[in-house]
């Protein structure tokens, strides 16, 4: 509510305030009058006017007391969002002036290209194989400012780094593991954890430098050219966590046959990426991102994968949407649904119709906002 609104609000409340003042006054004043007397039915009548009069501007009184007070809350509240509005805003400036700082310090280092020599705990020094396809500037999204809306919007490189260790153990064992578009490194971190060897490759350099600060070993460049530049079956695995979304068709073919020639036999691969099955993953994690070239279905990427000579292909499904989001069923007490009476049996068959619907809604649109395809090197 507006200022204006405050004030007339407040007016209001001083009026009713003046009103229920002159009524008590000439309640006081009548009772004045008769102190000390017999009552007669005159003073009787007045006395009875003057009563209705001052409680029918208690009412008044209180309900514009309550206005002024919901008004002051009202304009107090706006305070606050338009406050929350603008710390939302200035985080968002500061966070990209942030990234935008740390790609200028870095520079040097983020304009390392892909490499080709075999995946090894130390980080990359090396120049690109003769046609290799080296990433050249990105665009500006794809700079810091795409660095700064995965911070807005992905989340804390620390509570990726946990989700998305649940992949972990999949690679115990199957060293070197490569992680294609890794981005800040969550998912090498957590495997430098584990005593997983491990390098990545992103497209986009300041990601990859922020990487390497973390001490993490990344190259800047393009995944296809990083993983034609490895020897043929050299790979311990291959993962990548939202990135196939990112890429053409034509594009994932070939990356997902050169990770089959260049995997060990037996080893793992891991493709996470948004479930578009989900139709609030699509409508809000996908869309939201307008770097994303197409979505993939769970069961078109097994399917690729499973055409480019991986086997064991099986679906997981990760961030389930919270209960309180889903659509709700209902419940009728049990004498309803046991009752014959005409409305009591129109009741229980409009609850049975409206709970089947909510249970195809929630499979339609609030199941898991993502999946993952894990295959491994036949």
């Amino acid at each position: 509510m507006s200022g204006r609104g405050v004030d007339s609000a407040q007016r209001d409340r001083l009026e009713a305030d003046a009103r229920y003042n002159r009524a008590l006054t000439a309640l006081d004043r009548s009772l004045v009058a008769v102190s000390g007397r017999p009552i007669a039915r005159e003073d009787f009548d007045t006395l009875a006017t003057a009563l209705i009069v001052f409680l029918q501007q208690i009412t008044g009184f209180v309900e514009s007391s309550d206005r002024q007070i919901a008004a002051e809350i009202n304009a107090r509240l706006e305070q606050v969002e338009a406050a929350l509005a603008s710390a939302a805003e200035l985080r968002v400036h500061v966070n990209v002036l942030q990234r935008a700082l740390q790609t200028v310090a870095s520079r040097p280092v983020a304009s390392q290209s892909v490499t080709t020599q075999p995946v090894t705990g130390q980080p990359d020094t090396s120049q690109p194989a003769a046609g290799a396809q080296v990433v050249g500037p990105l665009p500006a999204i794809a700079g810091h400012r795409y660095l700064a809306f995965e911070d807005e919007f992905r989340g804390p490189a620390e509570s990726v780094e946990a989700r998305v260790s649940a992949y972990v153990p999949i690679f115990h064992g199957m060293s070197p593991v490569v992680d294609l578009g890794c981005g800040r490194g969550e998912f090498l971190a957590a495997l430098k954890a584990a005593g997983i060897e491990a390098a990545g490759v992103d497209a986009n350099a300041e990601m990859a430098a922020v990487a390497r600060e973390r001490g993490l070993n990344v190259a800047a460049g393009d995944a296809l050219a990083y993983l034609e530049g490895r020897a043929d079956e050299s790979i311990g695995g291959v993962i990548a966590t939202q990135v196939v979304e990112h890429l053409e068709p034509s594009y994932l073919l070939r990356l997902l046959d050169t990770a089959a020639r260049k995997l060990r036999a037996g080893a793992p691969i891991v493709i996470e990426t948004i479930n578009p099955a989900c139709w609030l993953a699509f409508f809000s994690s996908y869309i939201r991102d307008f770097t994303h070239v197409r979505p993939v279905h769970p069961e078109t990427l097994q399917f690729l994968l499973r055409a480019s000579g991986f086997e064991r292909v099986d679906l997981r499904y990760s961030a389930p949407v919270p209960e309180q989001i889903k659509m709700k069923t209902v419940d009728l007490p049990a004498a309803v649904l046991s009752s014959s009476e005409p409305l009591a049996v129109a009741v229980a068959a409009m609850a049975h119709s409206i709970n089947a619907n909510a249970v195809v809604l929630n499979n339609l649109m609030f199941t898991h906002m993502d999946y993952a395809a894990i295959g491994y090197r036949s």
